[in-house]
């Protein structure tokens, strides 16, 4: 029988435009944290510095080691001299050949064999690519047109990827570091997972000397993660796939940390996914691969315990999730509280911890 949990619309909430957060904190660790008790049916308010102390000795941290790549791009249609932008989502091999996956947005209608001239960070014509055809969820495939590698061409005429609530995508030089984890090692994502941004080395070494393990995984950020679901029903919203790893020294710790009773703590969204990815046999094991895991009311958590994560788009997968793993009587009051005591929201803003 369906009910109102299976709608989008259950998961929609006024979020203000002026507490979308602009700019990064100078401090990371500033940023505000409101922690959601599950047990007690509570909220009240903290600090990420105060992270340490909110965990017990024998828990675990899981973060996401992924690595955002300058996946931005910018030019002009070559035959009409229009604008076009493009955010660069994976490389795809079709039948031997190489082509990106993108998302594109301009005026009028670009076909198939359109021609699109890349403009680098100075404003020089840099490359170009070539619309080879129709991919899934509203993207492009493209020709890349040159035989260097998808890393070095980005690192040529690629921007950083901000999301279009952030100065309308416009990054400035700060951006470069501050949308980037300080844990960041593996490139390939499109956009940061954002409850990563609040680290430091002092909130990583005061978790540790707290007795608080940390271990990776890795998701390479794609087009689900700032896609609003399209449809009424959350269930007819298709999942588009990620890649994922979870390796094997990740798995033994966290198989070892609830066998101490210890909690494993995800550090945002895509670290849940990937662990529950792992975890779909009842228990975590290691996984490299695809995931279109899609986290909505009714799911049975085997991997995570408790979570960080930002405020998230209404109307998103991500909604969906935090509201699968928190109730949604008890998000909703969470928001709302972080709405009315003004809190910083989206990518730069502040942080939840679901415990």
């Amino acid at each position: 029988m369906e009910t109102a949990a299976d709608t989008v619309d259950y998961y929609d909430y006024d979020l203000p435009p002026q507490l979308i957060a602009q700019e990064p904190l100078v401090d990371r660790a500033a940023a505000r944290l409101l922690i959601v008790d599950r047990a007690a049916g509570a909220v009240r308010h903290a600090c990420i510095r105060d992270l340490p102390e909110l965990l017990s000795p024998g828990d675990l941290v899981v973060v996401n080691d992924t690595q955002v790549v300058p996946a931005r791009l910018v030019g002009r249609r070559a035959e009409t001299g229009g604008r076009w932008e493009g955010l660069y989502l994976a490389d795809v091999d079709t039948c031997g050949h190489r082509h990106w996956s993108i998302l594109a947005k301009t005026r009028g209608r670009p076909q198939v064999g359109e021609r699109i001239v890349l403009v680098d960070g100075a404003g020089n014509d840099a490359g170009e690519l070539t619309l080879a055809g129709r991919g899934e969820g509203g993207t492009w495939l493209v020709n890349p047109g040159t035989d260097e590698s998808t890393p070095t061409v980005l690192a040529r005429i690629g921007r950083v990827p901000l999301p279009g609530y952030i100065r309308g995508g416009e990054a400035r030089g700060a951006d470069v570091e501050r949308y980037q984890t300080v844990f960041a090692r593996q490139p390939g994502s499109a956009a940061a997972p954002t409850a990563g941004l609040h680290f430091t080395p002092d909130v990583l070494r005061h978790l540790s000397d707290r007795g608080v393990g940390r271990a990776e995984v890795t998701l390479h950020v794609g087009l689900d993660t700032f896609r609003p679901i399209g449809t009424p029903q959350i269930a007819d919203h298709p999942m588009h796939s990620e890649w994922c790893s979870v390796p094997a020294e990740t798995a033994t710790a966290i198989r070892e940390t609830r066998r101490r009773g210890g909690r494993v703590l995800a550090v945002g969204t895509t670290a849940v996914r990937s662990l529950e990815t792992a975890a779909l046999g009842g228990s975590v094991e290691p996984y490299t691969g695809p995931t279109s895991l899609y986290i909505r009311p009714g799911f049975a958590f085997h991997a995570v315990d408790c979570l960080l994560t930002n405020f998230h788009m209404p109307r998103t997968t991500l909604m969906v999730l935090v509201s699968s793993l928190v109730g949604h009587d008890l998000i909703r009051r969470a928001y709302a509280e972080a709405i009315a005591a003004r809190y910083r929201l989206l990518s730069y803003g502040d942080a939840m911890l679901i415990l």
